[in-house]
């Protein structure tokens, strides 16, 4: 009995030192799906949610989270939160 454990143990020991070395194989199919354009790209801004409103911030400081601040600097006017002008707001505090 002790003999078909132990060896019931080295058989899964060998198993998974198999699998844990064994490599993917890549098909030709495979690489014609890595070839193909997705409809899902989209050169169009993020869309970002509704909750937000222009309520007069205009300031990093202001702001909670980096979506918040790209929320603001698209849609209200006024904003100072884009220093260098490259889309980005708040680089230092949210948006790094």
């Amino acid at each position: 009995m002790k003999k078909i454990v132990l060896l019931v143990l080295v058989a899964l020991a060998g198993w998974q030192i198999y699998a844990e070395q064994s490599v993917p194989v890549i098909t030709n199919a495979d690489l014609q799906l890595l070839n193909e354009p997705t409809e899902f790209v989209s050169d169009s801004p993020p869309v970002y949610e509704a909750s937000y409103s222009c309520d007069g911030r205009q300031h990093c400081s202001q702001m909670t989270s980096c979506e918040e601040a790209k929320y603001f600097i698209q849609n209200c006017p006024n904003t100072k939160m884009d220093g260098d002008h490259d889309g980005i707001p708040c680089e230092r505090q949210h948006c790094s």
